[in-house]
């Protein structure tokens, strides 16, 4: 059928049924594609599930589903007698209503659906999709569920479609023609309309920490299920983003209005955000009703990573269930973010890291089930791999952000558990160590249980270069020998008081093993996070005795007299007097007039003592502050 001659309006009218005699055109043991998400035809769905006692063996293919009319329920009850479901991106799949999903699921990149489909290796006898009524010229939208409902309908014998007033009429590559539909079953009703996601008491230290990855000018893919309020709080003092993503979400739109999201400096579909499906609430489709500024195409060319690559700054954000020490990820539903899935992060993964700047974003909550168990484990075991660790960069949780490109297995464990709950970190250890994933000279201090203070952290631009000041990670550690063996013997000495020529990591590590308390670091680094050259370093350590902090610096060569260390001393003080410490101290030579500057730049009165050929410095901090 479909491709009729003649006008197509005589068409439109002679192929207009109800929903009942329209379901009749099924016949057993045919294939059905369902229209996906928001988008999906409900009137024809519940038409179907209506029938469904009058057929046998069909196979019902979607996307995924919001599921209005319950299909999984009706499959599992017939014990697949009289459906199946094949979902190709299981939405919620923690929720009851989708358990007789989970043995049909079949993983594929959301990029390669549209060649399954066209080659007909999946041949398509029936296609129910929703669609706007026609134009002037017989041309209907899919509105905003194009992404494989595009292919679907071209490639299926038979379409039905649903007409429906309330659909969106959107820009893009999203018109099918009333000559290239079968039947037509006019009936309006809303959309299935999201709301806001539950809130996630981590989500605000996840987006913040994302925030610090996300440069002026990127261009953004946003996973569904990242708190909507969390990202705009993120973001919203960011400049330039655009947008190239599976989902155009409220979150989006609100950045849009917000005039975060412009598209100017996409370099490619400049000025459009480019999308192929919606998901949100009736404003964000009233919204994109006529909207020149969104374009909706098929998941083939959104999804397709040399697409993605051509995006300046390409970041994608996507959403995990469950990360090993390796960097294996599952990537399946998590219950509060309701349709996360497998099908478009590798794509997407895969597409920003071709990008000229681009980068991957990996989110995840630390634990799950109120705390009781670690989403960072040793081995997946239970749960399928959906990214291989080849592919994993950035991993972000509450805790902090690490990058695991190009880093080995002990790297990647390491910094793995340094952003895992505080309460798991111990038993990932000696599990990590069991596995073989740790050398046996590494040991756990009690230090390696504390919480990054990320109020600390700090960019500047110096000498029109951006200088990252932060407090020093356990995954520093092999910079930081780099930024010791690269001193100066002199400064050296200065700062350890002896020639030294070996920083190996028994050494130094009271330096990178601390409690962001009573022993804390600063570093000035440049360059990208997890490869960052460390440029200064500045650390106290408190003696309890006398609750004063001995302070300790180094400097590269090149940056000294450049304003790192002033910067370095204020932010310790600042740390020193939070949690109470009563001032700063230094022994040093009497010949290390940056050392003594460096005190006075305190503004706190300095009183120093001379002890043979060092001296001793030592400032109080006044105590109203």
């Amino acid at each position: 059928m479909k491709n009729k001659s003649g006008y197509w309006a005589d068409n439109y009218q002679q192929n207009r049924l109800p929903v009942d005699k329209a379901i009749a055109g099924i016949q057993s043991g045919q294939r059905i594609f369902i229209g996906s998400s928001s988008g999906e035809p409900q009137h024809l769905v519940k038409g179907l599930a209506d029938a469904s006692l009058m057929f046998t063996d069909l196979e019902i293919v979607r996307l995924f589903s919001t599921e209005s009319t319950s299909l999984s329920r009706i499959a599992d009850r017939s014990k697949s007698q009289n459906l199946n479901i094949r979902s190709f991106y299981l939405g919620s799949a923690n929720s009851e209503s989708f358990k007789g999903d989970l043995r049909f699921i079949t993983p594929i990149n959301l990029s390669e659906i549209d060649r399954l489909i066209k080659s007909r290796m999946l041949p398509i006898q029936v296609a129910l999709i929703q669609v706007t009524p026609p134009d002037d010229f017989g041309w209907m939208s899919l509105g905003i569920s194009v992404d494989v409902t595009a292919v679907a309908a071209e490639a299926a014998d038979l379409v039905i479609a649903q007409v429906n007033k309330n659909m969106p009429r959107v820009q893009g590559r999203s018109n099918i023609h009333v000559n290239d539909i079968d039947i037509f079953v006019e009936y309006d009703e809303d959309l299935r309309a999201i709301g806001e996601y539950p809130e996630v008491a981590a989500a605000q230290n996840i987006a913040r920490y994302v925030s610090r990855l996300v440069d002026d000018g990127s261009t953004m893919q946003m996973s569904l299920g990242a708190t909507s309020d969390a990202n705009i709080t993120a973001l919203m003092e960011k400049n330039d983003l655009g947008i190239h993503t599976q989902y155009v979400t409220n979150t989006i739109m609100k950045l849009m209005a917000m005039g975060v999201v412009t598209n100017r400096k996409k370099g490619f579909n400049e000025g459009k955000i480019i999308c192929s499906n919606a998901i949100g609430t009736k404003d964000l489709y009233d919204l994109l009703d006529n909207n020149s500024a969104v374009e909706f195409h098929p998941s083939k060319y959104v999804n397709d990573p040399r697409i993605i690559s051509q995006n300046n700054k390409m970041v994608a954000m996507n959403i995990g269930k469950e990360i090993d020490l390796t960097g294996q990820v599952a990537a399946d539903a998590l219950a509060y973010n309701n349709f996360s899935g497998v099908t478009g992060i590798v794509d997407f993964f895969r597409g920003a890291s071709m990008s000229e700047g681009g980068k991957s974003i990996l989110m995840l909550t630390s634990t799950r089930n109120s705390d009781q168990e670690s989403r960072i484990v040793p081995m997946l075991h239970q749960s399928a791999v959906v990214v291989p660790r080849g592919e994993v960069q950035y991993v972000v949780t509450e805790y902090g952000s690490v990058n695991l490109f190009g880093k080995s297995i002990q790297e990647r464990a390491i910094a793995l558990i340094s952003i895992a709950h505080p309460d798991f970190r111990d038993m990932l250890f000696d599990q990590a160590k069991d596995l073989g994933l740790l050398g046996p000279e590494r040991t756990l201090r009690e230090e390696m249980h504390a919480i990054y203070p990320l109020y600390l952290e700090e960019t500047r631009s110096i000498n029109r270069r951006k200088i990252t000041f932060r407090p020093i990670k356990v995954t520093d550690e092999r910079p930081l020998q780099e930024h010791y063996y690269g001193l100066d013997q002199i400064d050296v000495v200065s700062r350890f008081f002896h020639e030294k020529t070996s920083f190996v990591s028994k050494q130094i590590e009271r330096t990178f093993m601390i409690d962001y308390s009573q022993d804390l670091t600063i570093v000035a680094v440049e360059g990208e996070s997890g490869y960052e050259r460390v440029l200064a370093v500045g650390e106290y350590y408190t003696n309890p005795e006398t609750n004063l902090a001995e302070i300790a610096f180094s400097v590269q060569k090149e940056w000294q007299g450049r304003g790192l260390s002033s910067i370095v001393i204020k932010k310790l003080a600042e740390a020193a007097k939070g949690i109470g410490i009563a001032g700063f101290s230094a022994y040093t030579s009497k010949d290390n007039e940056r050392m003594i500057k460096l005190f006075h730049s305190l503004d706190y009165e300095v009183k120093i003592t001379s002890e043979g050929d060092m001296i001793y410095l030592e400032a109080l901090f006044p105590a109203s502050e």
